[in-house]
């Protein structure tokens, strides 16, 4: 049984992705802007930015973890796509730094349930 679906209540990520009228995050990368045709993912700024950028790319579908991804051709799509759409936003939005980093939190490390790839350019921020 798929953990997808389309939104969730509660789920903040959702709610960004869906633009509720409860938030408030300016989107980077969303339909219509800077992708007319694209229905897969959004981007946002990290509200707690650990680089110089620090965005988040998240599909717009509700997919609770990385755990909930399969090796299936859609799967490996979605992943390469939101990939994309982050060094695309990090290299036209950083264009001189030299180092970028991707990755996903690996559950229970997550901090909200709902697929999201941090996307960052170097150097990182001190705390």
């Amino acid at each position: 049984m798929s953990e997808r679906a389309p939104m969730v209540d509660g789920c903040v990520f959702c709610d960004i992705a869906r633009r509720a009228p409860t938030s408030t995050t300016a989107l980077l990368y969303s339909v219509p802007y800077r992708c007319p045709h694209d229905d897969k993912v959004v981007a946002f700024r990290d509200i707690n930015p650990s680089a110089f950028r620090h965005y988040l790319v998240i599909p717009i579908d509700h997919i609770p973890t990385v755990n909930s991804l399969h090796k299936t051709k859609d799967d490996h799509q979605l992943v390469s796509h939101m990939v994309k759409v982050g060094k695309d936003l990090l290299n036209q939005d950083a264009p001189n730094s030299e180092e970028h980093r991707f990755g996903f939190h690996q559950p229970p490390f997550n901090s909200v349930d709902h697929l999201h790839l941090h996307c960052l350019a170097l150097p990182f921020m001190p705390r």
